[in-house]
């Protein structure tokens, strides 16, 4: 490649100036592209180096063929890839989707739910989740429904697990909403019973032990007092 000088009057200046503008033909470019070189910038570059080549070398026709032919590879690279970025999202509509943000303070910040729709403006493409748009780019993880209602049960089942009397309070009256309990765990399936915590299943075993033993109990009772009506019964006959 031939060298970049700047001309003033039929003489060749310091070149410095010439890669200066070069330099800030890049950096505005890469401003404009977010911190990278896109095909505008590619495009910019190509342009500024025409104009401030040195006249008395100038740059092989062969060069710049070979140049704009690099441009157009890179032009056909990044429709391409914008494509499937645009596919890739739109297969997203229906799944959850957890997206972690980064404020200007370097904080991060997490969101997650089901995407409604995505949007496109520009190169930038959007989800909606609840109403809200985020980046794409910010998305770091796509759920399988099964997961995430497996998780979401698991979550409900121990809090609800939580706001059972305390073991050594329990009483007649409490028999009610332990079953409630057991049965929302009844009702769950191998794998989504897999994601609830071992601490968890040790406290919810305690109680169904529990409503176990007073259901027999209760039983006994009704068979115990069953028994003694009928021998009354044919006492009185």
């Amino acid at each position: 490649m031939s060298s970049i000088a700047n001309v003033v009057n039929g003489q060749i200046t310091n070149n410095s100036t010439a890669a200066s503008s070069v330099n800030k033909a890049v950096e505005a470019s890469q401003k404009q592209a977010g911190g990278s070189l896109d095909k505008d910038a590619f495009l910019k570059l190509l342009v500024t180096q025409m104009k401030y080549q040195d006249p008395l070398e100038p740059t092989d026709n062969t060069e710049y063929v070979s140049q704009l032919a690099t441009f157009s590879e890179l032009e056909e690279m990044q429709n391409m890839s914008a494509s499937l970025g645009k596919q890739n999202a739109s297969s997203l509509i229906g799944q959850y989707v957890y997206i972690e943000e980064t404020d200007s303070t370097g904080n991060s910040k997490m969101a997650e739910g089901t995407v409604d729709y995505v949007s496109f403006s520009g190169s930038k493409t959007y989800l909606s989740i609840d109403g809200t748009l985020y980046n794409y780019d910010d998305l770091v993880t796509v759920a399988d429904s099964d997961y995430t209602l497996a998780t979401k049960l698991a979550e409900t089942f121990s809090s609800e697990l939580g706001k059972l009397p305390s073991y050594a309070a329990l009483t007649k009256d409490s028999m009610s909403v332990v079953a409630s309990v057991m049965n929302a765990y009844n009702n769950m399936t191998a794998y989504q019973k897999s994601f609830i915590s071992d601490e968890s299943n040790e406290t919810y075993q305690k109680y169904a032990d529990w409503y176990v033993r007073q259901t027999a109990a209760a039983e006994e009772n009704t068979t115990a007092e069953a028994k003694d009506e009928g021998e009354e019964e044919i006492e009185m006959a």
